[in-house]
């Protein structure tokens, strides 16, 4: 069947149809019950909190694409400056949708707890897919109007630009902001306190639960929605060559976007929430397997190109079972660093990291399998369209994702509103799952970064006429090595940022604490906002040099070098960036979760020598999980997309000093 004015609609349908299902999910989680006047103001605090970040976050990121736009302008072409503009405001405006039903689903998941872990799993959820639906209905309607206007790929690379941009500086600068705060929250009040997590004598449990949703809501939902229509991109420019090559991933992402609301009803569970979360993934992975077979036959009659689809989404949910026996408390993994705390948190780090070292190795096999087995069936457009396969069902995995600062936000609000233990018992076992969660879609975003990567990389080749990269060649070495030590620097500055701003924030609460009387005994009131005002000034502050780094070094090697020690330092920094972000973010998950299996009761539990080192273990990772690693996912894409579309101009006005 021809691709034509009938399948323009039917994908435009795929992306209406998802935004439909999350109106009608978001009205069914804001119908639920908020709890008690206590709960409600905690929750409004939070969101107060987290929406005057995301606006002041969101100014700034203005001021810096300003000089991006018009050096698009000017080299570029009006098309691609008004591409990156509209890619700009979706992610943000999909940045935005994440913490806006997160801070509204926390609360009324915390309420929601009374009636039993069923009806507390299923709000958290809803609130997620909300989130994730949103996402994918807004990327595929914008990618769609895009090209249908255009008529050209290489035209809207700057919408892609656009939104992985704005992903970076999401998650820089959100990143920061929890981690800051959670890591100060933990040091005083765990360590030197001994106090619970969320106890609302902590003057920074406000800021640690506005991060929750600046960073793992916000910043998730701009991050996600990049990848996924920065990967589409990367199909499309490849799929010039294939007969309805450019049509075919957006026909994937709708055939997606069924598979996941499919799969919605069934996460369900009365007594283990990540037994219902992963049956609603295979459900929806089988489902979307399955209904892009026919799509496949009626559209392109190519088995190859569906085999290669196929290889990506098997890729999603062997990531999550990796990273999920590398994360989760009844795993050995995870035991082993616990069992480590005993002797002290240098031995908790060391185990810690030791751990993360080796996680980063199966992922990479699953991964290069996916290249060798997708390049196999469908050539380099194959590649491209395992990394479709993979984030065909980012609804479901968002939603997924989402869930997890959802349930960690209302384990909080109950703790604050000194809600009964058995309330307080269910948000633990929804925050435990959420740790996992985290951790398995954090996975999922990493090995697709890697293949989008890829995709691009191979778009820029053909961009600039590269049909090989040279590694005897001294420009290529030189960009090769740069590109590598890129996401070191990088993550160096995050991890620096992070350690900076939660030092202000453990001097402050020590300070409130030693100052405002009747804080230790609940008698007053700490000044919550002095916490969050310092995390909102550092993250924004400190946010701009990393971004501006993945932005200045592809186009000055590029403009210096030349093209091939460009594609040398994309192929290092994808390389580097790839197993430093496994690495990171398992790490990081399984140092939380080991602090997490102390704390029911294992090693002497809350309170115990051991469990402060846990406490430190845990500050380590995460800075490692929620800031550094995540972020290196923005890095690598921001890169490649750039050169592909200043490529033109780097061919022009290159000096080519080599």
């Amino acid at each position: 069947m021809a691709i034509g004015f009938d399948v323009q609609n039917v994908v435009l349908g795929s992306g209406l149809f998802a935004l439909f299902i999350a109106v009608v999910l978001a009205v069914l989680v804001l119908r639920k019950p908020t709890g008690t006047k206590k709960m409600q103001d905690i929750s409004a605090a939070i969101k107060e909190g987290a929406s005057a970040y995301l606006k002041r976050q969101y100014k700034t990121i203005t001021a810096v694409s300003i000089p991006i736009i018009l050096a698009l302008y000017y080299f570029v072409g009006l098309p691609a400056a008004i591409s990156f503009i509209i890619g700009a405001v979706s992610s943000a405006l999909a940045g935005f949708i994440g913490m806006a039903l997160a801070v509204r689903s926390n609360v009324r998941a915390a309420a929601s707890a009374q009636k039993g872990l069923m009806s507390a799993l299923r709000t958290a959820f809803e609130g997620g897919a909300v989130t994730g639906m949103a996402v994918v209905g807004l990327g595929l309607l914008s990618l769609t109007l895009l090209y249908s206007y255009y008529q050209s790929i290489s035209l809207i690379v700057g919408y892609g630009f656009g939104a992985s941009l704005i992903s970076l500086f999401a998650r820089v600068g959100g990143g920061i902001y929890t981690k800051a705060a959670d890591v100060g929250a933990d040091l005083v009040g765990k360590v030197e306190k001994g106090i619970p997590e969320d106890d609302p004598r902590n003057p920074a449990v406000i800021a640690d639960n506005v991060g929750d949703n600046v960073g793992d809501c916000a910043g998730m939902a701009a991050d996600v929605f990049e990848s996924y229509v920065v990967t589409a991109i990367a199909a499309m420019l490849l799929g010039t060559q294939v007969l309805n090559g450019i049509w075919l991933p957006l026909i994937f992402y709708g055939v997606g976007i069924l598979g996941s609301t499919i799969a919605i009803p069934f996460v369900r569970s009365n007594t283990k929430p990540m037994a219902g979360l992963a049956k609603g993934l295979v459900v929806g992975g089988l489902a979307t397997a399955l209904l892009a077979f026919f799509a496949t036959l009626y559209f392109t009659n190519n088995l190859g190109v569906y085999f290669a689809f196929l290889i990506g989404l098997i890729v999603t949910l062997l990531i999550n079972l990796i990273t999920y026996y590398y994360t989760d408390y009844t795993k050995k993994p995870v035991q082993y660093i616990a069992s480590s705390s005993t002797t002290g948190a240098g031995t908790n780090v060391i185990a810690g990291l030791a751990v993360g070292l080796k996680a980063a190795f199966l992922p990479a096999l699953v991964v290069c399998a996916a290249i060798v087995t997708s390049y196999f069936f469908a050539g380099v457009y194959g590649i491209a369209m395992s990394a479709v396969g993979l984030l065909s069902i980012t609804g479901l995995i968002l939603a997924i994702d989402s869930y997890g600062p959802i349930s960690d936000n209302a384990g909080g609000i109950a703790e604050m509103a000194n809600m009964p233990a058995k309330l307080r018992e269910v948000t633990d076992k929804l925050d435990a799952a959420g740790n996992t969660t985290k951790a398995t879609t954090k996975g999922v975003a990493i090995a697709s970064a890697a293949l989008a990567a890829l995709a691009l990389f191979v778009a820029f080749a053909k961009e600039v006429h590269l049909e090989s990269i040279d590694i005897l060649s001294p420009a290529v070495v030189v960009g090769l090595l740069i590109g590598g030590a890129i996401p070191f620097l990088f993550s160096s500055s995050l991890v620096a940022a992070v350690g900076k701003t939660a030092s202000s924030i453990v001097e402050e609460v020590r300070r409130q604490w030693r100052e405002i009387k009747g804080i230790s005994t609940g008698k007053a009131k700490p000044e919550y906002g002095r916490c969050v005002d310092l995390c909102t000034k550092s993250a924004l502050k400190e946010m701009i040099a990393p971004g501006l780094l993945a932005v200045i070094a592809p186009l000055a090697i590029g403009y210096l070098l030349g093209p091939a020690a460009l594609g040398g330092l994309l192929a290092g920094s994808i390389i580097t960036g790839f197993l430093l972000a496994l690495h990171m973010a398992t790490a990081g998950a399984a140092w939380d979760n080991a602090k997490k299996w102390i704390e029911t009761g294992q090693l002497g539990g809350k309170g115990s020598d051991t469990h402060k080192a846990a406490v430190v273990g845990d500050t380590v990772g995460d800075v490692y999980k929620d800031t550094s690693g995540p972020a290196l996912n923005a890095l690598i894409k921001v890169m490649n997309t750039i050169s592909i579309v200043f490529a033109t101009a780097i061919l022009a006005y290159g000096l080519k000093i080599f």
